[in-house]
C-alpha cells in the first residue's frame, strides 16, 4: 500500500500534467489614461471641447471593457497617473497597475517585462481608445501567436493599435519617435527577419475626423458646427 507521502507526490505530479489554460498563459495589457477633464484626448478636445472629449473617452473606456472583460486571458490595466480602485475596470476581472517609465516605449517595455517575469507565454498590448476593435480581434491575435513570433495591428496614422509577442524584445521600444508616422515602419524594420502577422489596419480615436461620421459618437457632437 502506498503511503500518504506517496499519494501527495502522485497528486502533485498529476497537477503538473494539467494543461495550461489561456488565463495562465495569455496576458492582455491595457494602457489607459485616467479620465480627467482637460487631461485626456487633448487633440480631440481642441475641436470639440474638454467636456465633450472627456465624455467620448469615457464612452471608449466602457467599450474597451465590453470587448475585453470576457476574453479568455489574464488582464492587466496600466494607469497613466494613479490607480483608481472604484471605476469602470472591475477589480475582480482586471489587475490594476501603474505605468512606469520616461516615455511610452519604456512604459510598454516595463509592462511586457513584468508579464514575462510572471510566466505568461503570449502577451498583447492595446490602448483604451479603439472603437473598431472586438473580442474576436483579440482572440485572433492571440491565436496567431501560435505560429508567429509577433502580431501587430497597424494604425492608419503610421503607428500600431496592437502589439503581441512571445518573448521579451527590448529593441521594439527603443529609438522610436512615439506618436509619429514612423513608429510602425521602424518596428517592422526591427522585425524584418521574424515571423510577423499583420492584423487589419484600423484607426484609434485621436481627432474629430476619426469620429465625426460615426453614429455612435453623434450624441457627443451635437454642439459642434461642421466646417
Amino acid at each position: 500500500m502506498g503511503t500518504a507521502f506517496d499519494q501527495r507526490k502522485e497528486n502533485l505530479f498529476n497537477s503538473k500534467k494539467r494543461p495550461l489554460t489561456p488565463k495562465r498563459t495569455n496576458l492582455l495589457l491595457i494602457f489607459t489614461r485616467n479620465p480627467e477633464l482637460g487631461k485626456c484626448k487633448t487633440r480631440l478636445a481642441a475641436r470639440i471641447g474638454n467636456s465633450a472629449a472627456l465624455k467620448v473617452y469615457e464612452f471608449l473606456l466602457d467599450h474597451t471593457v465590453n470587448f475585453t472583460r470576457n476574453l479568455h486571458a489574464a488582464k492587466f490595466v496600466y494607469y497613466s497617473e494613479t490607480i483608481w480602485e472604484n471605476d469602470v475596470w472591475d477589480n475582480s476581472v482586471y489587475k490594476k497597475k501603474l505605468q512606469e517609465g520616461q516615455d511610452l516605449g519604456s512604459r510598454m517595455q516595463h509592462a511586457f517585462s513584468n508579464g514575462f517575469d510572471l510566466g505568461f507565454k503570449k502577451i498583447i498590448i492595446i490602448g483604451s481608445d479603439m472603437f473598431d476593435m472586438s473580442t474576436t480581434d483579440l482572440e485572433t491575435a492571440f491565436s496567431r501567436l501560435d505560429d508567429h513570433d509577433y502580431v501587430i495591428g497597424p494604425a492608419e496614422d503610421g503607428g500600431y493599435y496592437l502589439l503581441g509577442m512571445k518573448q521579451e524584445t527590448p529593441k521594439l521600444f527603443q529609438n522610436k519617435s512615439w506618436g509619429t508616422e514612423s513608429v510602425l515602419s521602424d518596428t517592422l524594420e526591427n522585425l524584418k527577419n521574424e515571423r510577423v502577422f499583420l492584423m487589419p489596419e484600423k484607426n484609434d480615436v485621436d481627432h474629430y475626423e476619426d469620429i465625426k461620421d460615426k453614429d455612435a459618437f453623434r450624441p457627443f457632437l451635437k454642439h459642434v458646427k461642421n466646417d
